[in-house]
């Protein structure tokens, strides 16, 4: 799709789709979706976490999962809190599926689909404990700039998603983007810079497949973590 195909009345896309999907994706989406999936639309209907984490526990959504090596990584070193990664790719998807499945996480599940699409109409106000929105598409063309995640109104949908004392954490590899998201971020009235500028890549972030990318090319990696106050 070209900016010239996107009505005005269109959301601007945020994403890519692509990749093609395996025979064992295709299974793992057979099989194991309708024990670790969850839909993104607004037919779906509000999000009971509790039902679908089978507990009642803080909540931790992660945007753009990727191949879904982290979440699970942080879902594992995170047993008291749950997971919920949402991604419009397919086969990471399926792979993330199947890694939840493997290790017998269950606090992590999976949602296909528009992050923005879940926060609008699945995810209720407050209700989260923290949103990771790590290395997403830094749509580097200037002329794509407005197809960026973090952007005003996006940010402030995701903010009102968090509950008081709920962190936003970001991260990029691209210094223009990273100096893009710091000021949209400070501008939002919601939210507060823990940091006072970008912080110091926290432990607890592992390592994601784009980041060691961005380090082998020589690009600086950029956190920023913000509070909902």
């Amino acid at each position: 799709m070209t900016p010239a195909d996107i009505r005005a009345d269109q959301p601007i896309r945020t994403f890519h789709r692509r990749g093609r999907i395996s025979q064992r994706h295709r299974d793992g989406l057979r099989d194991l979706w309708p024990r670790y999936g969850t839909g993104v639309g607004e037919d779906d209907g509000p999000l009971d976490t509790a039902d679908l984490f089978a507990r009642e526990a803080p909540v931790v959504l992660e945007i753009g999962s990727g191949m879904g090596e982290t979440a699970a990584e942080m879902a594992a070193a995170d047993p008291d809190r749950d997971y919920l990664a949402v991604d419009v790719h397919t086969p990471g998807i399926a792979n993330l599926l199947h890694l939840i499945h493997d290790r017998g996480l269950t606090n992590l599940r999976v949602a296909e689909g528009d992050a923005l699409d879940l926060a609008r109409y699945r995810l209720r106000p407050g209700g989260l404990a923290a949103i990771h929105v790590f290395f997403p598409d830094p749509w580097p063309k200037v002329r794509h700039h407005k197809r960026r995640l973090i952007r005003p109104e996006p940010v402030a949908l995701l903010t009102s998603r968090l509950a008081v004392g709920g962190t936003l954490h970001c991260a990029t590899d691209w210094a223009d983007y990273a100096t893009t998201m710091l000021r949209t971020l400070r501008a939002e009235p919601g939210l507060t810079d823990v940091h006072q500028g970008f912080a110091a890549r926290p432990d607890h972030r592992p390592p994601t497949k784009f980041e060691r990318r961005g380090v082998e090319a020589g690009r600086h990696v950029y956190d920023l973590v913000f509070q909902r106050v």
